[in-house]
């Protein structure tokens, strides 16, 4: 063969196989399409955790908030979040953060209050949920000023995944000046395990599938969904949206 068609031939295939290294590339991608079993994740928010397009899913199915709720910040406040957490879901850790600004800028005039409820995903984080009775039991030792002391307390130590060792758990309660003895028979009672349960199918109803999962409420009733841990910019333009509300 010629050097002359060697470079003709060269000049085909060297596009031809760009055309061909395309064409698998598309195809891996339209197949792969909508598959994946993880979080795609953008600026540490999960981006996929948006409310299932099911009939009966819906915000209106989210309980009335009462003096039952563990609420930071006044309940007549004219914006609540209602935030479905789990204990160890590094994003709730994150949000978490972000919610406590919120209040330190909105809480003291009442235009906002937070109000907590359980969402532990156990296939993900096993340990969440016995976390989730120990702020319960937190709150029935020491009320709801414990409660939330206990919640920063564990947010602030947790190295988030399932990571927090259970031993922490009394050694918190101590910390923010519980009767630990009480505390552990708390712990261990299984009285809690209802309300977690109620709470996270609350969650399922309202179309939360993966956390932090929030509602925002306007004093209209009007509600807006808030999925994953958005960033205090982006809390703080639906909380004015809201408080736009009549």
């Amino acid at each position: 063969m010629s050097e002359q068609n060697s470079e003709k031939i060269n000049k085909l295939i060297i596009p031809l196989s760009i055309i061909i290294a395309g064409a698998i590339i598309a195809g891996a991608v339209y197949f792969s399409a909508g598959k994946s079993a993880t979080p795609i994740i953008e600026n540490n928010v999960p981006v996929n955790q948006q409310p299932p397009q099911g009939d009966t899913a819906s915000l209106d199915n989210m309980a009335a908030i009462s003096a039952s709720d563990h609420i930071r910040g006044d309940i007549n406040a004219a914006v609540k979040i209602v935030e479905y957490s789990d204990t160890e879901c590094p994003f709730c850790k994150q949000f978490h953060s972000t919610m406590k600004q919120i209040i330190d800028e909105y809480g003291n005039d009442k235009k906002v209050a937070w109000v907590y409820r359980h969402l532990p995903l156990d296939k993900l984080h096993p340990k969440a949920r016995n976390e989730a009775v120990a702020f319960e039991c937190a709150n029935e030792s020491g009320g709801n000023d414990k409660f939330w002391a206990y919640a920063d307390r564990l947010f602030e130590i947790t190295p988030s995944n399932n990571g927090l060792d259970p031993a922490e758990l009394p050694k918190i309660a101590q910390y923010i000046g519980l009767d630990v003895n009480k505390f552990n028979t708390c712990l261990s009672s299984g009285k809690y395990d209802k309300r977690i349960q109620d709470d996270s199918n609350n969650a399922a109803a309202t179309g939360g599938n993966g956390t932090p999962w929030s509602i925002v409420v306007a004093s209209n009733g009007k509600k807006f969904p808030l999925s994953g841990a958005q960033p205090y910019s982006s809390v703080k333009q639906l909380i004015e949206t809201a408080l736009q509300e009549k």
